[in-house]
């Protein structure tokens, strides 16, 4: 039993010992923050709103966010925002930039099973 208790005793201490860093200095991390740069919108352009229809898209996170994230970075598009509950793109842009055949081009980039159709351009987007 005595035999029992000084290896559990050994034991314990080599493992204190080991275990336990001296280290003075701590450990560097460096972390890379990306920040999205803010678009300049040019304040005398003229700005377009047109809502259109995307079928083919199958969930929110995958289908919807990723045409929304692509619209969303084209040059001279100011606001956009695809609701995969109506199937409903809503994309504020700037005429002299993009036009709605541009904005079919992108949608039908991220996926060939994305189809658009019903492009209207309205005064105001269409609520719930």
């Amino acid at each position: 039993m005595q035999t029992i208790k000084h290896v559990l005793t050994l034991t314990l201490m080599v493992t204190f010992v080991f275990s336990c860093k001296n280290e003075k200095s701590p450990e560097v991390k460096t972390v890379k923050i990306e920040t999205e740069v803010a678009k300049e919108l040019d304040p005398n352009a003229t700005y377009a709103k047109a809502e259109f229809t995307i079928d083919g898209m199958t969930c929110q996170i995958g289908c919807a966010a990723t045409i929304q994230k692509k619209i969303s970075k084209m040059d001279g598009v100011k606001s956009a925002t695809v609701d995969f509950d109506r199937k409903l793109a809503m994309v504020e842009y700037n005429e002299a930039k993009v036009t709605p055949t541009t904005l079919e081009e992108a949608v039908t980039k991220v996926s060939d099973t994305y189809k658009v159709s019903d492009m209207k351009m309205v005064e105001g987007f269409s609520v719930k």
